[in-house]
């Protein structure tokens, strides 16, 4: 331990003893740094915040959701920084000044690509941020560079929301122009196709169907008859049902008599039947031969024969109706099976015009089905471009516009003069304790010990008279001033740093 105190004494010795070159060193090294300092350039850095709208009823209306939107947004934030754009903030803004080569060009835009920043603080909330220096420039001049070079941004993000859309949507609809011309040359043909068979075969294809699609077309309207028929036929044997409990003729006044009796056994039998009862029924039978009896003592007694009844008149009419519903339905249903078997007969007499008839058929229908999509995709996709044309995809709100830089951002001078002034002083001490070291003295008997391997008994002090005393004060105030003017001067660069700082508009 008690060595290496004494190295660290013998050190600071040696240093305090070559203070002048502490001194010299430290001056010459601050000077040069603090020059190196001044000619840096001061950097400004503007921002901005943009706010994008996501929700838009009308683009939703044709099909543009949140979803695509934010693809849009995350595309157009992808392509901002790109060579091109920033090529146009260059050549819009005083950093293309001079600029005259392809080489000059893409240096300028590389290190202007490192200077802008396009961050996303939320889904919908951009910052965008430029830092500019120059060396060519004052400060308030690179301040107002920088807040050019955001606005310019800001300017190129509404371009691009614009153009890039419009321009996009111009190709989608030549694109699609020309898949739709090509369908269209393609269904013409199927067509032509089409008619030059119907005119040779007449019979197998009618008005572009195809012997399936009549086959099938007739099965299920037969299907369909077959329903109805049924259900006609249900509704004729319930208006019969109604007709046998209903008597044709009213009685008279007069109910009593062999008439009024066989009006009685009339109605009865009509119950009867109504209930199921057939003509075999022995009640039937025992009832229809007191009717016959009594039909003859009626018309021995003569007299009124009674009244027509209107509900049996009524009910003689839907039955006649729903009988010709019936006869209709059977008769379409007999001539749509007598089509269907002539269509079979002439397929399986002619397999091969059939299946060409079925081919040309399906053709078209698949041509005619993707030339009518392509249509409508056609108009939706126009009407989306007029849509974003009219009011763009994105909407744009500037919440913070440019700032204007005030103070720099970089670089941190009063922390590089300090920095500097640390430099020189260690450059200076690190000179005088080298300069100690190469001269064959010894700062301490310890170290004249250990070189020589000799005891050493003491040592002698330097005694100075009356003039060398004043001599060292002299020097000491020299070198105190020295120290001074050094510590001045950096403190004038701080004071004249802020100033300069503080001026800038």
């Amino acid at each position: 331990m008690n060595g290496i105190f004494d190295e660290l004494r013998a050190a600071i010795y040696a240093v305090w003893h070559r203070r002048w070159v502490v001194l010299g060193v430290a001056w010459g090294v601050c000077l040069l740094g603090w020059a190196v300092v001044a000619m840096i350039p001061n950097s400004y850095e503007s921002k901005a915040k943009i706010y994008v709208q996501l929700d838009d009823p009308l683009a939703e209306q044709i099909g543009v959701g949140v979803g695509d939107r934010k693809r849009d947004i995350t595309k157009l934030r992808q392509t901002l920084t790109s060579a091109e754009n920033l090529e146009k903030v260059i050549r819009s803004t005083r950093l293309g000044d001079g600029v005259t080569t392809p080489k000059q060009m893409e240096s300028i835009v590389a290190g202007l690509g490192k200077a802008i920043k396009v961050e996303s603080e939320q889904d919908n909330l951009f910052k965008i941020s430029a830092v500019a220096s120059s060396a060519g420039m004052s400060d308030g001049e690179s301040a107002r560079l920088a807040q050019d070079i955001v606005q310019k941004m800001i300017d190129l993000f509404r371009e691009e929301n614009i153009a890039g859309n419009r321009g996009e949507m111009g190709t989608q609809l030549d694109f699609m122009d020309k898949q739709l011309a090509q369908r269209q040359e393609q269904l013409e043909t199927a067509e032509k196709r089409r008619t030059e068979f119907e005119a040779r075969n007449p019979d197998l294809a009618q008005g572009g169907v195809s012997v399936l699609q009549r086959l099938e077309a007739a099965r299920s309207e037969l299907r369909g008859i077959d329903a109805d028929l049924a259900s006609a036929q249900s509704a004729l044997a319930a208006i019969n049902g109604q007709l046998a409990g209903t008597p044709a003729t009213l009685a008279g006044t007069s109910t009593g008599g062999a008439r009024g009796a066989l009006n009685q056994a009339m109605g009865e039998l009509a119950s009867m039947k109504a209930r199921g009862l057939t003509d075999n029924h022995p009640d039937v039978i025992t009832l229809k031969n007191q009717i016959a009896s009594l039909k003859a003592s009626a018309a021995s007694e003569g007299g009124p024969a009674g009244m027509p009844n209107p509900a049996y008149s009524s009910l003689q009419s839907i039955k006649a109706e729903r009988q010709a519903n019936v006869q209709g339905l059977i008769s379409r249903r007999a001539s749509l099976q007598g089509e269907m078997a002539q269509v079979t007969s002439k397929q399986i007499n002619n397999p091969e015009v059939a299946a060409e008839a079925q081919r040309i058929s399906r053709d078209y229908d698949v041509l005619k089905t993707q030339y009518d999509k392509l249509l409508q995709d056609r108009e939706e996709l126009r009407l989306r471009g007029q849509v974003e044309s009219a009011s763009g995809t994105i909407k744009l709100q500037v919440v913070d516009p440019p700032s204007t830089p005030r103070r720099p951002v970089a670089p941190n001078r009063p922390l590089l003069l300090i920095g500097v002034l640390i430099l020189g002083l260690g450059a200076g001490c690190s000179a005088a304790f080298a300069v100690g070291q190469l001269r064959s003295t010894f700062s301490t008997t310890t170290k004249l010990e250990r070189a020589l391997g000799l005891p050493v008994l003491g040592s002698i002090s330097q005694t100075l008279n009356e003039a060398g005393r004043t001599l060292r004060r002299k020097r000491m105030k020299q070198f105190y001033a020295g120290s001074a003017a050094l510590v001045g001067v950096f403190v004038l660069l701080l004071v004249a740093e802020s100033i300069q700082v503080g001026t800038v508009a």
